[in-house]
């Protein structure tokens, strides 16, 4: 390389440091990641103190703060009130199955999309495992327990018998809370409005049209009793 070249190198080499000088500090890779995992932390401080407009709102009785640890919860559950000990995230289903014993609504899908955990919440159908317990306080609960009993069968439950509208069973404790629910809003409704009320309930088994035939059967005796 000749005298020349180099002086040109030199020269184009310190006009590109003058412009980065002019620039301000060059941002590196590492003091970008320093940079932001700081701001992340600062954030995380933050979001977890509770806001003065949330703090004057408890401090009100307007609102209430629950948890994070183990608060004792009454949940009214096929008319009895019962006391249970949970934290604030167990849903109304783990409620129903590992501290009440009724295991009558299953745990299938886990994410309200199979309906096999249907219970009623004030005569509506819910799946459970989509519902807080402690969102659950001060409402009517129903499970398949509560709907009838072996010696006194609800008639949806019946109708489920006599036409043998269940194979391995997992969704027939589901689907009957769902057709009951729809029978008692109206128990006049025909086919379809049956089809609509259990689209939310998968069966596998592929028992579809015996339940159909229960719960029309089931509606036409409420309907006589009306």
């Amino acid at each position: 390389m000749t005298g020349g070249a180099v002086e040109e190198n030199s020269r184009v080499s310190n006009k590109r440091k003058a412009n980065r000088d002019d620039r301000g500090p060059v941002l590196s890779r590492r003091s970008f990641l320093k940079g932001a995992g700081a701001a992340a932390a600062v954030a995380g401080v933050i979001g977890s103190l509770p806001s003065p407009d949330a703090q004057a709102l408890v401090e009100e009785g307007i609102t209430e703060r629950i948890g994070p640890g183990p608060t004792i919860v009454e949940l009214k559950v096929n008319g009895t009130t019962r006391p249970v000990t949970i934290e604030p995230r167990v849903t109304l289903l783990e409620v129903l199955r590992d501290h009440l014993g009724l295991t009558g609504a299953k745990l299938v899908c886990d994410r309200g999309a199979c309906g096999a955990c249907t219970v009623h919440l004030d005569g509506r159908p819910v799946t459970a495992c989509m519902v807080l317990a402690v969102s659950a306080r001060g409402h009517e609960i129903t499970t398949i327990e509560g709907l009838g009993t072996p010696d006194r069968m609800h008639p949806v439950q019946r109708a489920f018998v006599d036409h043998d509208a269940l194979q391995c069973g997992f969704c027939t404790p589901g689907m009957a809370m769902s057709v009951a629910a729809a029978i008692q809003r109206n128990p006049g409704l025909g086919l379809e409005e049956i089809k609509r009320a259990v689209a939310g309930n998968i069966c596998r088994c592929g028992t579809y049209p015996h339940v159909f035939a229960a719960a029309l059967k089931a509606a036409a005796e409420i309907k006589g009793k009306v």
